[in-house]
């Protein structure tokens, strides 16, 4: 996937910005900057003790939104903590809330940096396997080993190596300013009480999309200078650019379930609390041929699909046709090609007995469907009515 622009737009305090590769919407994401997003810090207080599945301990946190977020009292790299009902404590949103599920937290803390990740509850330094500048991510390691204070950890970006080793330092010294001043809030604030609230999505956008972007649009002038300042590129000012890219429509569209393709078929998308089933009808094509194109078709779609839709946890897809691995393969390493740069990392698993491919998705953010509907209370979500 190589996506050329990017559109922001803000009214309010909600967010929505869209990817587009060629005029196509390729992946959408939509935010509330008042509520508890991916990356905030909170001082959160303790609200009930749970034993979960295993005889496991875990929590309840009130930080201040409308559902309570789920703490596990267990992290790697933490020892196990034992709160009681009342305490504060210091977390960050790992997980957005979903559905009827509050958000997930943690409190291995992280905070995110263009360059680096500064991890205070760790000891270790990480390079991005996409570096691929073996002699320059060594260098930067031992850059970074020189300045390390006492207990904690860091990971060096991919984005990184666009950037000297004296920008890197500096950065390490902003996020650890970052993270004391979390510190010193937490210490005089009342829970539930905010901390630290990420930054502006967008530029994330900006950085994982960079090589093969040439557009930004926004609808506000401070936010468009800013970009500016961070990057070469060229940035668009429109009132309302959602409206303007006609993505209103591409967004109705990316709702439904059917998504036709060209060649004749179909490709259906159905959402389940246990996982999203996705299937390839062939319809009127039989010939061994043309289902073959048609799957393939079907695969850059249904990638584009589950990055647009926001897919996540276990994803089944039955393709027309053969089940026989030989016909299924090229479909699986399609599918991975297309998945690879995938922040949210969906990875092809295999194939099933039953001849179906089987994805596996990180869940970050809100479905699609999930930021737009809610469950129906008259048929409980399966779209179907008594005779």
């Amino acid at each position: 996937m190589k996506p050329d622009t990017i559109v922001y737009e803000k009214k309010g305090g909600t967010v929505r910005l869209a990817v587009l590769q060629n005029g196509q919407m390729v992946e959408f994401d939509m935010f509330d900057t008042t509520a508890a997003i991916e990356g905030n810090v909170y001082l959160g207080r303790i609200v009930h003790k749970l034993e979960t599945a295993g005889g496991h301990t875990a929590f309840k946190v009130n930080i201040g939104d409308t559902a309570e977020a789920f703490l596990n009292a267990y992290e790697p790299e933490l020892k196990e903590v034992n709160m009681s009902e009342g305490q504060s404590v210091v977390v960050q949103i790992a997980q957005e809330k979903r559905a009827e599920k509050g958000a997930k937290v943690v409190r291995n803390i992280q905070i995110v940096g263009t360059t680096v990740v500064y991890r205070p509850f760790r000891t270790d330094i990480e390079i991005s396997s996409k570096i691929t500048d073996k002699e320059k991510a060594k260098e930067y390691r031992s850059a970074i080993r020189c300045n390390v204070l006492a207990q904690e950890g860091w990971a060096l970006r991919t984005a990184a190596i666009d950037f000297d080793v004296d920008t890197v330092l500096e950065e390490m010294v902003k996020l650890r300013a970052i993270y004391e001043n979390i510190r010193i809030k937490a210490r005089t604030a009342v829970a539930p009480a905010l901390l630290y609230t990420r930054e502006n999505p967008l530029f994330e956008y900006i950085r994982r999309h960079k090589e093969s972007l040439k557009k930004v649009v926004v609808n506000d002038h401070n936010l468009k200078s800013e970009i500016e300042d961070f990057m070469d590129l060229d940035v668009e000012y429109h009132a309302a650019p959602f409206e303007t890219y006609g993505l209103e429509d591409q967004l109705i569209e990316a709702l439904e379930k059917t998504i036709n393709l060209k060649c004749g078929g179909k490709v259906q998308v159905e959402q389940t609390r246990a996982f999203v089933a996705i299937d390839v009808d062939s319809g009127a094509i039989k010939e061994g041929d043309k289902v073959d194109a048609l799957n393939s078709e079907a695969a850059v779609e249904i990638a584009r699909q589950i990055r647009l839709k926001n897919l996540s946890g276990k994803i089944i897809v039955d393709f027309a046709g053969s089940k026989e691995y030989r016909f299924m393969k090229p479909l699986m390493d399609l599918l991975s090609s297309e998945l690879a740069d995938d922040p949210c990392r969906a990875r092809t698993v295999g194939l099933s007995k039953a001849g179906n491919i089987e994805i596996l998705r990180q869940r970050r953010r809100p479905s699609l469907i999930d930021l737009f509907t809610t469950e129906c209370p008259t048929c409980q979500g399966t779209g179907r009515v008594e005779k």
